[in-house]
C-alpha cells in the first residue's frame, strides 16, 4: 500500500516536470538554455491581463551568416535581436531595437520577407487599441501608423488587432484582423483619411459580408471583411496566396478564395471557440484548435473533418506544420494512376533543398491515386495548459480505404466499437502554387468592379436520430472541456445545430489522434511554436523565448 502511494506520488510529479528534452522517433530534441531570449533584466513577466507574447523571425540576407532576425513583444515593450539560434548563447544586452509603448500593448506583429534586407525590414505591429504601426527596427523609424487614435473609423474598430499579415507575394498589402470580427485590407502606399469611410457593398454570403471604401480618391482600409458573431482571433494564407482560412470565436473555421472574396468551405469547432490555425506545406489540410481543446483536421480538397486529435488539458493557442519533418517514402513512378495537372500549378518553394524534394514528391499524389507515395505530415500544438504536442498525420488517416499492408503504426484511430488501431502510416499530397495578390490589387485600383466566383462545396447533411454519445474515444479526458461537452451533448443545446453533421461529425465519426509526443514545457501559459530547419522554437507568458535543437543540432560549445 505505501509502496503504490509512494509511486503515486513520484508518477504525479513527474508529470508536473517541466521537461527539457524530449525524443521522437527522428532523435533527441533538446532545449538550450544559452539561447533563451527574454527581457534584457531578466525578470519574470506578470502575464496577468496582458496580451499574448508573440515572436516573429525574418532573414535579412547578411553575408555574415548570421542573417536571422528575431522580434517579440512582452507587455508593453518590443524587441529586436540577431538570433543566433544554435550557434550561438544569445546576448541579451544587445538589442537592435528596444521600444516601450504607453497606453497601448503590442499584441502581434509581422515582417515583410520580400523586402528585407540587412540595410532596412518592414515591420509590422498590432497594437490592444486597434492602431497598426510600420516600423524599421534596423533604421529604428516609424514609417506610418494606421488607425491613428481611433479617430477616423467608427467605434467597432477601436478593438484590439488580433492578427497581422502581409498578403503573400506583396511588398504593400497587409491584412488585420480585430476583436471585433472585422478584417480590414490595408496598402502601406495609401493614405488614411481623416474621418470615418463609407462603405458599398462588394460581396455577402452566410455570416460574411465585404465591403469596399467608396471614396473619389483611392485610401486606406481598401476592403472591410464581417466575418462571423465575436472576436475573429487568427487568420492565415495558403502557401499559394490564393486562400484564406479565418477561425473566430463564434467557433467556426471560414475558408475563403482571397482574390474572389468567395467563401470555399467551413468547419464548426467540437465546442466553444476556434483560437488557432495554419495550413499544411501543400495547401491541402488545414489545422485549427480552440477552446474545445482539441486539434482538428480539415481537408480543402473535401470540405470535411478527417481527423481530432486530443492531448491538451486546457484551450490549445498555437498550431503549426513542421515543413521539416515530413516524411516521404519513394515509390515507384508507375505505381501513380490519375492526374495531378490540377495541382502542378499550385506547387510551393519551400526554400531548403529537403523540402523542395519533398514538395516534388507530394505534387505526384491526388485524391484519384489508387497508389500514392507515402508521406507523413507533422505538425505540433501549444496550449494554455503549458504543454507541447508533436502529431503525426499519416497514410490512414489520409487514405483510410487502402490496404492494412501499406500501413504503419504511429497514430492510433478510436471509434465507437474497435479498439485502437495498432497499423499506422504515411501519406499526402499535393496543392499550392504561386501568388495570388496581383487580381486582388489591380481589382481594387479599378473599384473592384469584377470578380471570380467559386461555388460552394456541395455537402449532404447526415441526420441522427439518437443522442450523441462519446465514451467511446473522450471517456479519458480530464480537461476543464470535458464537462461542457458532456453537457452540449446530453442537453442538445447546440445553437448552430450542427452537431453530427459535415460541419461538426460526432467524435465516433472521425479519427481520433493520439499525440506522438505531449509534454510539460513551461510554467506559463504557452503562446509561440515555430518550427525552423535546425530547431523548433517555443515562448510562454513569462515572456521566455524558447529554442529547442533538432536531433544531431545541438552545438556544444557556445
Amino acid at each position: 500500500m505505501l509502496i503504490s502511494k509512494m509511486a503515486a506520488e513520484g508518477g504525479g510529479k513527474e508529470m508536473n516536470e517541466i521537461k527539457t528534452q524530449f525524443t521522437t522517433r527522428e532523435g533527441v530534441y533538446k532545449l538550450l538554455t544559452h539561447s533563451e531570449y527574454s527581457r534584457p533584466n531578466r525578470v519574470p513577466f506578470n502575464s496577468q491581463g496582458s496580451n499574448p507574447v508573440k515572436v516573429s523571425f525574418v532573414n535579412v540576407n547578411d553575408q555574415s551568416g548570421n542573417g536571422d532576425r528575431i522580434c517579440f513583444n512582452v507587455g508593453r515593450e518590443l524587441y529586436f535581436y540577431i538570433y543566433k539560434g544554435v550557434r550561438k548563447a544569445a546576448d541579451l544586452s544587445k538589442p537592435i531595437d528596444k521600444r516601450i509603448y504607453k497606453g497601448t500593448q503590442p499584441t502581434c506583429h509581422d515582417f515583410n520577407h520580400l523586402t528585407a534586407t540587412a540595410e532596412t525590414v518592414s515591420l509590422l505591429v498590432g497594437f490592444s487599441a486597434g492602431q497598426v504601426q510600420l516600423i524599421d527596427p534596423i533604421k529604428k523609424e516609424t514609417s506610418k501608423l494606421f488607425n491613428e487614435e481611433n479617430v477616423w473609423i467608427s467605434t467597432s474598430y477601436k478593438s484590439r488587432v488580433t492578427c497581422l499579415k502581409w498578403v503573400p507575394g506583396s511588398e504593400s498589402l497587409f491584412l488585420v484582423s480585430h476583436a471585433s470580427g472585422n478584417m480590414y485590407l490595408y496598402n502601406v502606399e495609401h493614405t488614411c483619411g481623416t474621418t470615418a469611410p463609407h462603405y458599398q457593398l462588394l460581396k455577402q454570403g452566410e455570416n460574411y459580408s465585404v465591403h469596399t471604401c467608396k471614396s473619389k480618391s483611392t485610401r486606406n482600409p481598401l476592403l472591410k471583411w464581417t466575418v462571423g458573431e465575436g472576436a475573429l482571433n487568427e487568420f492565415a494564407f495558403s502557401p499559394d496566396g490564393k486562400f484564406l482560412a479565418c477561425v473566430s470565436q463564434d467557433g467556426f473555421l471560414r475558408v475563403f478564395n482571397f482574390d474572389a472574396v468567395e467563401l470555399h468551405g467551413t468547419m464548426k469547432s467540437y465546442f466553444g471557440g476556434l483560437l488557432c490555425v495554419c495550413w499544411s506545406p501543400d495547401g491541402k489540410y488545414i489545422v485549427a484548435g480552440g477552446e474545445d481543446d482539441l486539434v482538428t483536421v480539415w481537408s480543402f480538397l473535401d470540405c470535411r473533418v478527417i481527423a481530432r486529435g486530443h492531448g491538451h488539458k486546457s484551450w490549445v493557442s498555437v498550431v503549426a506544420f513542421d515543413h521539416y519533418t515530413t516524411s516521404v517514402e519513394e515509390s515507384d513512378p508507375m505505381e501513380f494512376s490519375g492526374s495531378d495537372e490540377d495541382f502542378q500549378d499550385q506547387m510551393i518553394n519551400f526554400g531548403r533543398d529537403r523540402a523542395n524534394s519533398t514538395q516534388s514528391r507530394l505534387s505526384k499524389r491526388n485524391s484519384t491515386d489508387s497508389r500514392p507515395v507515402s508521406v507523413t505530415y507533422r505538425f505540433g500544438s501549444v496550449g494554455q495548459d503549458t504543454q507541447l504536442c508533436l502529431w503525426d498525420l499519416t497514410e490512414d488517416i489520409l487514405f483510410p480505404h487502402l490496404p492494412l499492408s501499406r500501413t504503419r503504426t504511429h497514430t492510433n484511430v478510436m471509434n465507437a466499437t474497435s479498439p485502437p488501431a495498432a497499423n499506422n502510416t504515411n501519406k499526402a499530397s499535393s496543392g499550392g502554387g504561386g501568388i495570388g495578390s496581383g487580381i486582388m490589387d489591380s481589382a481594387i485600383a479599378t473599384g473592384v468592379s469584377k470578380f471570380a466566383t467559386l461555388s460552394l462545396h456541395d455537402r449532404k447533411e447526415r441526420h441522427h436520430e439518437k443522442d450523441h454519445k462519446r465514451n467511446h474515444s473522450m471517456g479519458h479526458i480530464s480537461s476543464k472541456s470535458s464537462d461542457k461537452l458532456n453537457l452540449l451533448t446530453k442537453t442538445k443545446t447546440d445553437p448552430a445545430k450542427t452537431l453530427g453533421t459535415l460541419l461538426c461529425p460526432r467524435m465516433e465519426d472521425v479519427p481520433l489522434l493520439e499525440p506522438l509526443i505531449c509534454k510539460k514545457i513551461a510554467h506559463e501559459r504557452l503562446t509561440v511554436l515555430i518550427f525552423l530547419e535546425d530547431c523548433l522554437v517555443t515562448a510562454c507568458q513569462e515572456g521566455f523565448i524558447c529554442t529547442w535543437a533538432r536531433p544531431g543540432k545541438v552545438v556544444s560549445s557556445f
